[in-house]
């Protein structure tokens, strides 16, 4: 399901996300920690040690072999974690959904990585995981996450206040969906 290169940038892959991406990806959040801080939960420093990555890797890896989630990396060239992609809250039946969450380290900002990359997660949830949808949901005044989302086909559904505790308080996010097909569930 998820055991393929895609190079979406002439320095760039998105790839599936191995435990030993642990180190990577510790050096990528501590570097992108003041960056991302307006768009994330607070987080324990733990969180940003090899320790804590491996940690969280473990688990995220414990839902994909579960058919729960996807998950995916964006590397360089030189194998530096440079954002990350997963499809969580999985379902089956006639639902065939799941929820993107995504980031882009601060230096490849801008460079439609994030289109593509959300793109390319779209795919794989329609051809490989016969899902029907995706949603996403950012901040209500996360305006680059809603530009990818709209540039990836994504419409906007809502307003939900209070939706999730980012950055010290409970805030209301703008709810996306993406239509995959109109095709019935599969068995």
């Amino acid at each position: 399901m998820t055991d393929h290169l895609h190079r979406i940038a002439p320095d760039v892959a998105f790839r599936p996300v191995a435990i030993t991406d642990a180190p990577a990806f510790a050096a990528a959040l501590t570097r992108n920690r003041a960056y991302m801080r307006p768009w994330e939960p607070v987080r324990p420093d733990s969180f940003y040690t090899v320790e804590g990555q491996a940690a969280r890797l473990t688990a995220l890896l414990a839902d994909r072999d579960a058919g729960r989630a996807v998950p995916w990396a964006l590397a360089d060239d030189d194998g530096r974690v440079v954002g990350a992609f997963t499809l969580s809250g999985v379902e089956r039946g006639p639902y065939r959904n799941a929820r993107l969450g995504y980031w882009v380290d601060a230096d490849h900002a801008g460079r439609g990585l994030a289109t593509a990359a959300v793109g390319a997660v779209c795919d794989a949830a329609r051809d490989r995981l016969g899902l029907h949808r995706v949603e996403a949901a950012t901040v209500t005044d996360n305006a680059p996450s809603q530009r990818v989302l709209a540039k990836a086909g994504f419409e906007r559904i809502g307003t939900a206040p209070g939706y999730l505790h980012i950055n010290g308080r409970w805030r209301d996010h703008h709810l996306f969906q993406r239509l995959l097909h109109d095709d019935p569930p599969a068995g």
